[in-house]
């Protein structure tokens, strides 16, 4: 009887004399170019081993019981309509300098000029000969946030990354960077990945609207020193059913502040991942999202899942996440603190709530705290509900009508989410789109 061996990181088994069977994993990297050499040819290779060890995730993984990630692994997206129009830009408003990617391309032509005082920006394209500071911290926080949790779609985004942006920042500048991302392809298959790096008690806020690809997956590596300050405000509106993954992963040193908010509307299946490394003392982290989702057009399945850990002392972290959900939408809620001995002074805080419009929409959460210091104040909690019929009551009896009524419940929901965006002008604007897509979407 022939020889059996069977590959424990693919489970594909290979028989002697027979042609091997093409598993996932060679199947997923087969349809992508990878690049080869430059800078960041160490950090890709590395990751290119990692993933291969620890392969793609399937059903059975702890992190991914509540997501299907055959969208993911699968070798090539659906692919889709290329929209007529793009949506008007969210922050159009507002001074800030606007850098375009195309399916995951840095698009110059669309682009403002890269020049900004206090801060050096390249693109991964262009300086792949050579990219001084981000030469030692591409891929760095990626491969730090696998453990203890495997995040392979990362590992493969080091790995397959061609664009992004690489970022220094060495004084605060007077306006905010916003990347708007946008789809030409109808199956275009998009991955980028930027890294961050802002200095010693400067500040940055950085935009991000749009989506790109059939499918994508974004990895943003954030390394902030000593008393720095980030602001990231995304808004993932989908308007087809496409597929997406994004990752943020941060390293917050001492008295250094870490702020994200996520706006995520509709899509087919959708997963954000963020991995917060608080490393030195009186450090803050605050990550929120607001998900409105929508079933009726097609499936809606939203993730977000979320690790910091506190490693440091009188350090504070806040996990806001609130859904809105309707017509059999699903949104799910991973979050973890983690403290370790000696993060003395530790308070953490973690919520994930959801309101169901309808009876067939379902909310899966999974909060989780590890604490290993004695003098820490952790706490979390998660509530699933409907619209508070009383409240509605109030409203109608003052005069407002129903659609109105249940649009001023929603946002009264999301506030708390909303408020976690510091700059009152770029909250104004999102705080506006969402009335837009309620008064549109709500009652419907």
């Amino acid at each position: 009887m022939a020889d059996t061996a069977v590959k424990a990181k693919d489970q594909t088994p290979t028989i002697e004399g027979a042609a091997r069977p093409v598993n996932a994993l060679e199947a997923r990297l087969a349809a992508l170019n990878l690049p080869q050499g430059g800078f960041a040819a160490a950090a890709r290779q590395d990751a290119l081993d990692r993933l291969q060890d620890m392969g793609l995730p399937g059903p059975r993984d702890e992190y991914w019981r509540y997501t299907d990630p055959r969208p993911f692994n699968a070798p090539v997206p659906a692919a889709l309509a290329v929209p007529a129009a793009q949506e008007t830009p969210l922050f159009d408003g507002l001074d800030k300098l606007t850098l375009v990617f195309v399916d995951g391309v840095f698009d110059e032509a669309a682009s403002d000029d890269l020049a900004l005082d206090g801060v050096e920006i390249a693109t991964l394209a262009q300086a792949d000969a050579g990219a001084g500071w981000a030469a030692d911290l591409y891929g760095t926080l990626e491969a730090a946030g696998q453990k203890p949790v495997k995040r392979p779609f990362a590992a493969l985004n080091t790995a397959a990354a061609r664009d992004g942006l690489l970022i220094r920042v060495t004084s605060t500048p007077a306006r905010p960077i916003h990347v708007v991302h946008r789809r030409a392809s109808d199956s275009a298959d998009a991955i980028w990945h930027h890294v961050i790096r802002i200095e010693e008690d400067v500040e940055l806020t950085l935009l991000e609207t749009g989506m790109s690809g059939a499918r994508s997956n974004s990895v943003i590596e954030v390394d902030l020193a000593p008393g720095a300050r980030f602001h990231h405000v995304a808004s993932k509106r989908a308007v087809d059913p496409r597929v997406g993954i994004g990752h943020i992963f941060a390293r917050v040193a001492e008295r250094a502040q870490f702020k994200s908010f996520t706006l995520s509307v509709n899509g087919t299946t959708m997963r954000n991942e963020a991995v917060i490394d608080i490393a030195g003392d009186d450090a803050v982290a605050h990550i929120a999202a607001a998900v409105l989702g929508d079933g009726g057009k097609a499936p809606f399945h939203q993730d977000d899942t979320v690790f910091i850990t506190h490693g440091a002392e009188r350090c504070e972290s806040r996990q806001v996440f609130k859904k809105v959900l309707k017509n059999g939408a699903e949104g799910v809620f991973q979050g973890k603190i983690l403290v370790k001995p000696g993060a003395q002074k530790t308070d953490g805080y973690q919520i994930s709530q959801a309101l169901l419009l309808d009876e067939r929409s379902q909310f899966l959460a999974k909060p989780e705290l590890e604490i290993y210091a004695d003098d820490v104040k952790c706490s979390h909690g998660s509530t699933t509900g409907a619209i508070d019929e009383e409240a509605l009551f109030y409203l109608r009896s003052r005069g407002v009508p129903r659609e109105r009524a249940i649009v001023f419940l929603v946002l009264s929901f999301l506030a708390d989410a909303l408020a976690e965006i510091e700059d009152e002008g770029i909250r104004e604007c999102i705080y506006e789109r969402l009335d837009v897509w309620l008064t549109l979407n709500a009652v419907q």
